[in-house]
């Protein structure tokens, strides 16, 4: 069979597609799990956001699937109901797949006619995936595989859902890189790659759909299988590598353990990329850290999430961001571990959350100011509904939505109000603060990468201050003038499909592999 494997050209207010193209790593794994007779092809549409229309259209003519499937987040969907179209427009006769949390937790979204869609997979896809494409290649109907929901005759037949993989068992193989068709995945013009180490999470944070897709648990691989995937992407060109995990802190001794075995292996003359918990980092020490930079990481994602109690108590995010002695909670833990990851020579992006329910414009600042003075590169977000959250369950009994737009849903869109602030109030407070943020990382983005910086610098400044006009910087005009406009034109960025030659119509990223023939 032909599988064409598609993710959504939107991406992130915080990884713009200037500067970073990541793959998407789900794809791959399927890719590398369905049985080697079939011809599997993936389409990263972030390669191609300007020309995802004439892109979609090729691959489909080119290659003739018979399974397409598409990965998908909730800020992602009405671009996915357009390519999902695009598709059953230039081929009726695909099945088309959809999986990731949107259609896990939301698959009341995908089940209409009208939609497209034939399967949704909920959670975890890569036995699933592998299963179904099993029976279509046999004929047979998918009522037999758990974890998955399908169009029967009578509407969608819901299966029952699936056990989480135990990845010590071995069932899941590695990715299959050599899948994708389009080429650019790019960090600062380093080739960029991505890879799990492990997957869950043991935290109820509010705000998370790992856990209500998958429950509270946590599962690794072995080390000398994610060594092999480290060293398959590296051979493959990358150049930065970024560890997906969803808390690969929560085993502190195994991350010690995989950065000498990076290390052991000589793949540290990459730059590696990790998230993880402010107080394992600090429970770490120094020994952690020395072993992460000896190792090649150099960015660290630390989910601070808020500097204030009550805060952290509504995200549900306190405990792991405690500093701990003695079995005690005895304070937080963010400053500290900033402090040791700086004096390791690392650089700290830091994901704060504000327009939480309580917030006030103090509160706001309140974290804006701790960004400003601890972290290298902020990642400010605001409470976003994610479906089937708890955080979304508490904005919706208190009455604090305001919109409803999943397109909005991209986490620096403020949906939400607080008791004290509106929308705008909250998004103008983050959005004036940031763009500076950014713009003081840029010597140190210089120095590790100056070509790139001397090449694309005016337009990554332009990005971050789009909107803005000399009339702002000269004082002519209040800063929520440029704000608006900016909203605007972050409105217009996002139609990728507009229409038979919208604005989407500019040159695509170059299709490999002879054009993907069979």
């Amino acid at each position: 069979m032909k599988i064409l494997l598609l993710s959504m050209p939107d991406s992130f207010e915080h990884t713009p597609a200037l500067t970073m193209r990541f793959p998407n790593g789900a794809l791959a794994s399927l890719a590398g799990n369905v049985d080697p007779q079939h011809t599997v092809s993936i389409a990263d549409l972030i390669l191609a956001q300007r020309a995802v229309r004439e892109t979609v259209t090729r691959l489909v003519r080119a290659m003739l699937p018979d399974v397409v499937g598409l990965s998908i987040m909730t800020f992602q969907r009405k671009t996915a109901r357009k390519v999902i179209a695009l598709v059953k427009s230039l081929r009726p006769s695909a099945t088309v797949v959809v999986g990731g949390y949107d259609p896990s937790l939301a698959p009341e979204a995908y089940i209409d006619p009208g939609s497209g869609v034939d399967v949704i997979v909920h959670g975890e896809g890569d036995i699933t995936f592998r299963e179904l494409v099993r029976a279509l290649e046999a004929g047979r109907s998918p009522a037999g595989i758990d974890g998955l929901s399908y169009r029967g005759t009578g509407g969608f037949v819901r299966n029952p859902p699936r056990a989480v993989t135990r990845l010590e068992i071995g069932d899941v193989r590695l990715p299959n890189r050599a899948a994708r068709v389009l080429a650019g995945y790019t960090m600062m013009g380093r080739s960029v790659d991505v890879v799990e180490t492990s997957r869950g999470c043991t935290y109820d944070c509010s705000f998370c759909s790992i856990i209500e897709m998958r429950g509270r648990n946590f599962h690794t691989w072995g080390l000398d299988r994610v060594i092999a995937d480290i060293a398959d992407a590296r051979a493959r060109g990358a150049g930065v590598i970024f560890l997906v995990d969803d808390n690969i802190t929560l085993n502190v001794p195994r991350f010690r353990a995989l950065c000498r075995a990076i290390t052991g292996a000589g793949l540290n003359d990459i730059d590696f990329i990790v998230q993880g918990m402010t107080s394992a980092m600090l429970a770490g020490g120094d020994d952690l850290a020395r072993e992460m930079r000896t190792a090649g990481f150099r960015y660290v994602f630390l989910g601070i999430e808020n500097v204030l109690d009550a805060d952290l108590r509504f995200l549900r995010a306190g405990a792991k961001n405690a500093q701990r002695q003695g079995g005690r909670t005895v304070g937080s833990a963010s400053t500290q571990a900033i402090e040791l990851l700086h004096r390791h020579g690392m650089f700290v992006v830091g994901g704060l959350i504000v327009g939480n329910p309580g917030d006030t414009r103090e509160s706001v600042e309140a974290n804006l100011a701790f960004a400003r003075t601890y972290v290298d590169w902020p990642y400010i977000q605001h409470p976003t509904p994610y479906p089937g959250t708890p955080m979304t369950r508490d904005f919706r009994d208190a009455g604090l939505i305001v919109n409803q737009d999943e397109q909005q849903y991209d986490g620096t869109t403020a949906v939400v109000r607080t008791e004290h602030l509106d929308v705008e109030e909250i998004e103008f407070l983050r959005w004036r603060a940031e763009r500076w943020m950014k713009c003081r990382h840029l010597p140190v983005a210089f120095a590790h990468d100056p070509l790139f910086v001397l090449r694309h610098g005016l337009k990554m400044c332009r990005h971050t201050f789009r909107g803005s006009t000399w009339r702002t910087w000269l004082g002519l005009e209040p800063e929520r003038d440029a704000f608006r406009r900016y909203r605007a034109i972050r409105h217009r960025e996002r139609e990728y499909l507009a229409g038979p030659s919208g604005p989407d119509v500019s040159t695509a990223e170059h299709v490999t592999r002879a054009e993907v023939t069979a």
